[in-house]
């Protein structure tokens, strides 16, 4: 399992699957680790790819440093990661923050991006949330309760052996990341930015009650070039976890157009 260094010195550590040319980057979102991809991947075809899988600051085995968590520095750990691949040109697919992160690597990295599949993606303006929604999801650190509470709001296919699995991860992601992460996709504050994204986009919408397709088409959408929105009825804001053979076939359905465009 690879490890390298953030601009910081915070170790980053990601997962390497497939040997292809054409490298695919998750980045996943807040309160889980880089395991969220896991259902999806099993059943994703691989031919061709080599993914970069990586664990954000504060999850998984990655360094926990006491800060560091700003859009910008995960931005800053995405390229990290990449550069110790070796992946210096690669299709970005990011989930709710991650998809954030996504956009603000697109815009700082252009050249280097050649598309980007935004999974239930919080805009880069942020996502604030009512006074009683915030104090629960940043108080929310290792607190099984309150966990189940978020999931229950944000998902509507998620079978009981997901849900355990989703917060035995959940679990185990460190309080400064629970708190700092929150601050940080809740306040977004980049959406001027987007303008410098060049790559074929695909944002992918589904019966998220936080992010409704209406939402997404206007606050994400409507302010990327080349970017197009897809609804995937059914599932909420887990949909790589909910409905993985389905977001999975979207997944590939985008590689192969975008391998045919370039």
């Amino acid at each position: 399992m690879p490890t390298t260094n953030a601009t910081d010195g915070t170790p980053l550590h990601y997962r390497v699957l497939g040997d292809g040319p054409r490298d695919v980057v998750l980045v996943h979102g807040w309160m889980v680790s880089g395991a969220v991809w896991d259902p999806m991947l099993e059943k994703l075809d691989m031919t061709g790819l080599r993914l970069l899988v990586l664990d954000h600051r504060g999850t998984g085995p990655s360094g926990r440093p006491a800060s560091g968590y700003s859009l910008e520095q995960y931005a800053k750990d995405v390229l990290a990661v990449a550069d110790h691949a070796k992946a210096q040109r690669f299709t970005l697919v990011g989930h709710s923050m991650g998809g954030q992160i996504c956009k603000w690597v697109a815009a700082e990295a252009p050249a280097r991006v050649s598309g980007l599949v935004l999974l239930n993606t919080v805009p880069a303006s942020g996502l604030p949330l009512p006074p009683d929604a915030a104090g629960l999801f940043r108080t929310s650190a290792g607190d099984r309760e309150k966990q189940k509470t978020i999931l229950g709001l944000a998902c509507k296919q998620l079978s009981p052996e997901s849900l355990e699995v989703l917060l035995k991860d959940s679990g185990s992601v460190g309080k400064d990341a629970i708190e700092q992460c929150f601050d940080s996709w809740t306040a977004g504050g980049f959406a001027h930015r987007l303008s410098a994204i060049t790559a074929p986009t695909l944002v992918v919408a589904t019966d998220d009650p936080f992010l409704p397709p209406v939402f997404l088409k206007q606050a994400v959408v409507g302010l990327i070039q080349n970017a197009r929105l897809t609804h995937l009825p059914g599932p909420g804001h887990y949909p790589q976890v909910e409905r993985p053979a389905e977001t999975a076939a979207l997944l590939s359905a985008f590689l192969a157009g975008n391998a045919a465009q370039a």
